[in-house]
């Protein structure tokens, strides 16, 4: 049978058609009919049904560590935070909750403690991603309001990306914006990132400017247009307000080309030339995301480049536009219940008393919350500091992924009740809770999401619960209920919070506030499952939705014109020293999904990158002493990070590194980005400076170094400098170093992970291999050898596939050179396994272009996230 649901990894909301027989997802693929990706899905939305399945899922509630009911569980929670909120305040409890729940979770959260419990302390992981965008939108339009549509990444003449690998980390728009460059000859790109990108593969220009200078770059385009004579003086003059205010700003930083060229740390001619595009194209999109957004002047950045698009009248047009990408399936859908501290339920907050007695007469709420709540950053240090007492965590990792991460775990470990509600078994941060709720996971939610255009779409389950796991609407629901408000949580089924938080979106709004979905408000559970996707508005007036917004030049704001808001330049707060002399920059990389929980399950997304790794530049890696492969440290007085170092021939600029956002606790010794960002944040947003850190770096030599396969996962760390887990799909991969050396190799392997049965030992050579055996079956195999000589791993994981290994398959199993297996390289295309071995003998044998070797190999052809790479190699060759 097949099934139609959303994927749940970024943004871009893509369609998937689930396969489920025998209540087992067989198979997925894009939904061709779903507007967002046509059929299209990336390498990760097409191994979801390989992340799936009751391993490694919690399946029961936990009360310190132990089983227990959900009658037990759900009184602990609710007797917990009314005991906190009787003795300390409604403040002394909040909430942390996740771009990846449904939009029904999220408002039913809200609900509870900014109507009922009376507190504003509700935020989400989506302050780390998108709340400067949401801050910029707000100060421009009066409301958070994305004017785009992904139609008009097509329709554009000129494309700028800004702060935005989409190659990776949004690949089907990437995929439509290189369809729409083919289709359109004249189409032009530019991409604007202090890294050269697989994004850049696509660019007719790269820019590669100075980190945090993003708001120096849109402040000195605001003035050429003015300069220029090229911004639409009648549509100003009708539509907004502010102008020569902004313009005096920017004109009086930046009063030549050569000044902006200078802050901006990049050649006069490169910026000219983006200039001159600009200046000449009246069908603009900016489509920018986190290089924007993560940044002590993150909402700064956005209204910078809002600014440029009000001058010239690009927005509510076909192909113009400013359009901020989100990075989560549904960050969307909780900016529009108010899932931010700052924020109430359908696009209203705490500014003005009409607004919270609107909600509070709507939800008939006893308790309404009446001002700003903690967003992350403070949230955690206000737990650090006994402020806050108890505190839910739902569907997010913070131990890892927030700034300053190990003081976030310190916080969570002092706090005296902790409740996390999650669907994997094994977090960071699951192990500092007090109470663990098994939450239902993709293929078991069932509710609505909304992407980066605002379409609405339906998130359907595919399978029944795992084990005793409930969605989080009805855990909250059930929390309110023991906590005294039963009749305003009376939930049955998913259908009833969605038309809820229909009604509420057109409820004294006639037109006063941009999200109204209100022709909704009366669906019934069988137009709930049919639901197609929509973007909203969807009301009277616009019953099919809106595609754009803004195409009758009225805002939101109390006067209806857009506000231009006068910007001046701020250098990021965390600025290298003597001690710290690099720049850190950290991100996403293609295969691999925030803290990896999910991602983290299925092993062909390892394949891309196995291990966490450091980017630098030849000449910084020449003066540190650094080669590719080795170990290196990055640290500073906050925390360090271990990877492996990359060393590109271009790509990083000299004295910046880069490292991966992804990966935890539970997949390598030390490589939680989090722990060494400093917890810096924008003034307006409250959105963290993540592109910024300043560190030093160091190359590790270690005594020895090798790897080790196990048939299970090892249940504790083992005692050395590095680890990295990579699971197999028979087995488990380790990638391991240390500092000491490896004096009894025999010893080690039995105090670790079993009794060797064969080993090889050449103490003069540093060399040491060993396996153990249960009955006919490889139980393990231990190598120690330089990284450089560590061979494809391959013909080892079939090993693990045998039950009765054969006589000959023993005498080479310790040899690593013995056997038949080619060797693929490092794997290119993760969806059809396709490794750089294999194209460049495609190369040699006269595939000449990306096409060409998708037809004789397939690779590029399913989702294209590797195309750029194939480009790189066709081009090195």
């Amino acid at each position: 049978m097949q099934k139609q649901t959303t994927c749940p990894y970024c943004g871009v909301g893509c369609g998937v058609d689930a396969e489920v027989n025998n209540n087992q997802v067989t198979g997925v693929k894009g939904d061709a009919g779903h507007p967002a990706n046509f059929g299209r899905l990336c390498v990760k939305g097409s191994a979801l049904d390989k992340v799936l399945g009751t391993d490694g899922r919690l399946l029961s509630p936990l009360i310190d560590g132990q089983a227990a009911s959900w009658e037990d569980a759900l009184n602990k929670v609710a007797s917990g935070f009314l005991g906190t909120i009787k003795e300390h305040g409604p403040d002394s409890v909040a909430f942390y909750l996740s771009g990846q729940l449904l939009t029904e979770d999220y408002y039913v959260a809200n609900k509870l403690l900014k109507g009922f419990v009376g507190t504003s302390n509700v935020d989400t992981n989506s302050r780390l991603c998108m709340s400067s965008a949401v801050a910029g939108y707000k100060r421009a339009f009066g409301t958070d309001t994305v004017p785009c549509c992904y139609e008009d990444l097509e329709l554009a003449n000129l494309l700028v990306l800004v702060g935005s690998n989409a190659a990776w980390n949004h690949p089907i728009l990437f995929q439509r914006m290189k369809a729409a460059k083919q289709k359109n000859p004249d189409m032009k790109v530019v991409v604007v990132d202090p890294r050269e990108t697989a994004t850049c593969d696509l660019a007719d220009l790269h820019l590669p400017i100075k980190p945090g200078s993003d708001t120096s770059l849109f402040s000195a385009l605001l003035a050429h247009l003015a300069r220029s004579g090229a911004i639409d003086q009648c549509w100003i003059e009708q539509c907004t307000e502010g102008f020569e205010d902004a313009v005096a700003a920017s004109q009086a930083e930046f009063p030549d080309l050569s000044s902006a060229a200078k802050a901006c740390d990049i050649d006069l001619s490169r910026l000219t030339q983006f200039f001159e595009w600009f200046t000449a194209e009246a069908k603009t999109v900016t489509f920018y995301s986190q290089g924007v957004n993560q940044s002590s002047s993150g909402t700064d950045n956005s209204n910078a480049i809002i600014n440029c698009h009000l001058a010239t009248a690009r927005i509510g047009k076909p192909g113009a536009g400013p359009f901020s990408i989100t990075g989560q399936p549904n960050a969307m859908g909780g900016r529009e219940v108010g899932g931010l501290a700052n924020q109430l339920a359908a696009h209203m907050d705490y500014s003005s008393e009409e607004m919270i007695n609107r909600v509070g007469r709507f939800w008939n709420a006893p308790n309404m919350a009446r001002s700003d709540g903690l967003k992350a950053v403070d949230l955690f240090e206000a737990v650090e500091a006994g402020k806050v007492k108890a505190i839910w965590i739902m569907g997010t990792n913070p131990v890892v992924s927030l700034p300053n991460a190990d003081q976030v775990k310190r916080a969570l470990e002092a706090c005296p009740l902790v409740v996390v509600s999650e669907c994997i078994a094994n977090t960071d941060t699951l192990k500092v809770a007090n109470v663990c709720l098994p939450a239902t996971g993709w293929s078991e939610k069932n509710g609505t999401v909304t992407n980066s255009e605002r379409r609405i779409s339906r998130q359907r389950s595919l399978l029944p619960p795992s084990g005793e796991a409930r969605h989080d609407w009805w855990i909250v629901s059930e929390v309110a209920k023991r906590m005294g408000y039963g009749e305003a949580f009376a939930y049955e089924h998913p259908a009833q919070i969605f038309a809820e938080h229909a009604a509420l979106s057109g409820f004294e709004n006639n037109g006063s506030r941009d999200f109204d979905i209100s022709l909704l408000q009366n669906i019934d559970e069988k137009a709930y499952d049919n639901l197609a996707p929509v973007q909203w508005p969807v009301n009277d007036a616009a019953p099919y939705g809106t595609a754009r917004m803004f195409a009758d030049g009225k805002f939101f704001t109390p006067s209806g014109r857009a506000r231009f808001i006068p910007i001046i330049t701020r250098a990021p707060v965390q600025q290298p020293t003597a001690e710290q002399p690099l720049i850190m920059n950290t991100g996403r990389i293609r295969d691999q999904w925030h803290t990896m929980a999910i991602t983290g399950r299925a092993p062909l997304l390892f394949q891309h990158r196995a291990e966490p790794f450091v980017e630098l530049h030849p000449e910084d890696a020449k003066t540190y002493g650094i080669t590719e492969g080795a170990l290196v440290k990055v640290t500073n007085t906050l925390g360090e990070f271990i990877g492996r170092a990359r060393v590109p021939e271009a790509g990083q600029r000299k004295g910046e590194i880069f490292v991966p956002m992804h990966w935890n606790g539970l997949f390598s010794a030390q490589a939680r980005m989090g722990t060494l960002v400093a917890p810096v944040t924008d003034p307006v947003s409250g959105q963290p400076e993540a592109k910024h850190a300043a560190v030093k770096i160091e190359a590790l030599q270690p005594v020895w170094e090798g790897w080790l396969m196990v048939r299970e996962p090892l249940d504790k760390s083992l005692p050395v400098t590095y680890w990295s887990r990579v699971p197999k799909d028979n087995a488990t991969l380790y990638y391991l170093a240390d500092d000491t050396a490896l004096t009894d190799g025999l010893a080690w392997c039995r105090e670790h992970f079993g009794t060797a049965d064969i080993w090889l030992e050449d103490k003069g050579m540093g060399s040491f291999r060993a396996a153990g055996l249960n009955g006919e079956q490889l139980e393990w195999a231990f190598f120690v050898m330089p990284y450089g000589q560590i061979p494809s791993t391959m013909w080892l994981e079939d090993m693990f596939a045998e039950t009765d290994l054969a006589m000959d398959q023993r005498r080479y199993l310790l040899s690593v050179t013995g056997c038949e297996l080619e060797d693929p390289g490092q794997i290119i295309c993760s969806c059809y396994q396709v490794g750089s071995n294999a194209i460049e003998d495609a190369i040699s044998m006269g595939c000449r272009s990306v096409e060409a070797l998708g037809e004789k190999l397939k690779c590029g052809t399913n989702c294209g996230s590797c195309i750029p790479e194939l480009a790189a190699l066709l081009q090195k060759h």
